[in-house]
């Protein structure tokens, strides 16, 4: 891509949904105000698999109504840790930092879809949308001024990143949605990359992503609405339990 290609304006909207979020309040507020959630709840805290079920009621103050029975679904290779912005919920379970293969629980934003495709063949995918280029970086490295952002290395007038993942060359990154976790803004060593993406198997795992069968997440990219503030609210069963009631989470 060169820098003339309008398509860097959404590479720039990318960077923002990751590194810019405005600082997000209190679970329950966030629960209170979406009209969307994709629930995931895994058995334990270091399980590499876990439920996906979907809720959606008609107005913030309406019950919430369950979409589908839960589907299988896996997480990072060493199971789940609390996220940034959650680490005094619970003395119990271990806190999420770069590189330890877990995928965040708490709750959290679900922003931009993103995909291989270009944009005019996926207009009916209501989240702003990027498509993925052979130059596109999600940057992990934790001394970058990119950190934890998605960015186009051929854009940028200094890549001065030593570790990304080149998402293009991803297959189970075909389709995806990015996952705002870490993002206002990042702290640096406490997670990076986060999205939902298509699985490899029942019996796979990720780097600390949340990822399950391909024509199901086309589902949901498709289901998912920015005006109704979608949350992905990830959780082991007995944090759920614990916080159902306080968070004015749905009954699984």
């Amino acid at each position: 891509m060169t820098r003339r290609d309008p398509s860097m304006q959404t590479f720039a909207l990318m960077a923002l949904v990751l590194a810019c979020r405005p600082g997000m309040p209190a679970p329950r507020a966030e629960i209170e105000a979406s009209q969307q959630l994709v629930v995931v709840i895994t058995p334990s805290w270091t399980s590499t698999v876990g439920t996906m079920t979907r809720f959606e009621r008609a107005a913030p103050n309406s019950a919430w109504i369950r979409l589908e029975s839960p589907i299988p679904l896996v997480v990072g290779r060493t199971g789940v840790a609390w996220g940034v912005g959650f680490d005094d919920v619970s003395t119990e379970g271990p806190h999420k930092h770069e590189g330890d293969g877990k995928a965040p629980a708490g709750i959290f934003p679900l922003d931009m879809a993103f995909g291989f495709a270009p944009r005019d063949s996926m207009r009916s995918v209501l989240l702003p949308y990027a498509q993925l280029l052979p130059t596109t970086d999600c940057v992990d490295d934790t001394t970058s001024a990119h950190y934890n952002t998605v960015v186009d290395r051929a854009a940028v007038s200094l890549v001065e990143w030593n570790s990304a993942e080149q998402m293009r060359q991803v297959p189970q990154y075909e389709i995806g949605v990015i996952v705002g976790y870490n993002a206002s803004p990042p702290v640096k060593g406490r997670g990076s990359c986060i999205f939902l993406h298509i699985w490899t198997g029942p019996d796979s795992h990720t780097a600390g992503c949340t990822a399950f069968d391909e024509a199901k997440l086309r589902e949901v990219m498709l289901w998912l609405d920015p005006h109704k503030r979608p949350l992905l609210v990830q959780l082991t069963a007995d944090e759920y339990k614990k916080l159902r009631a306080s968070w004015r989470l749905p009954p699984t």
